[in-house]
C-alpha cells in the first residue's frame, strides 16, 4: 500500500512538473488563469480517458468489435461469431489510476480557481 502511494505521488508530482513545463513553453510566463487552463485540459484527458475504459471493461463494445473482426477476416478464415474475443477481453487496462490521476488534478485546478477568485 504505501508503495502505491509513493508511485500515485511521483506520478502526480510528474504530471504538475509537465503542466508546468507546457505552461511555460506556450505562454512564456507562469500566471494562475494559464495553469487553470493547461491543468483543465490534462483532468479532462484523464476522466475522459477513464470513462472510456470504463465503458469498454463493461462490455459496452463487444458486439460491435466482434462484429468488424468478424466482417473484415470472412474471406482469410471461417470462425463462430462466439470465438471472436471481445474488445473487453482485449484492453486490460485498469481505469482506476486515470480516474485518481483526473479528479486530484480537477482538485489542484479548482483550488487554483478558488485562489484566483478570492
Amino acid at each position: 500500500m504505501r508503495q502505491n502511494i509513493k508511485k500515485n505521488l511521483i506520478i502526480l508530482a510528474i504530471t504538475q512538473l509537465i503542466i508546468l513545463i507546457i505552461l511555460f513553453l506556450y505562454h512564456h510566463k507562469i500566471t494562475l488563469i494559464h495553469y487553470i487552463d493547461i491543468s483543465f485540459y490534462f483532468t479532462a484527458g484523464f476522466i475522459l480517458l477513464s470513462l472510456l475504459l470504463y465503458t469498454i471493461h463493461s462490455g459496452f463494445y463487444d458486439i460491435i468489435s466482434k462484429s468488424f473482426n468478424t466482417a473484415f477476416s470472412r474471406d482469410r478464415e471461417k470462425r463462430k461469431f462466439e470465438d471472436v474475443p471481445g474488445l473487453s477481453e482485449l484492453i486490460t487496462l485498469d481505469e482506476k489510476p486515470l480516474l485518481f490521476h483526473g479528479l486530484f488534478n480537477g482538485l489542484l485546478m479548482i483550488a487554483a480557481l478558488i485562489a484566483y477568485y478570492f
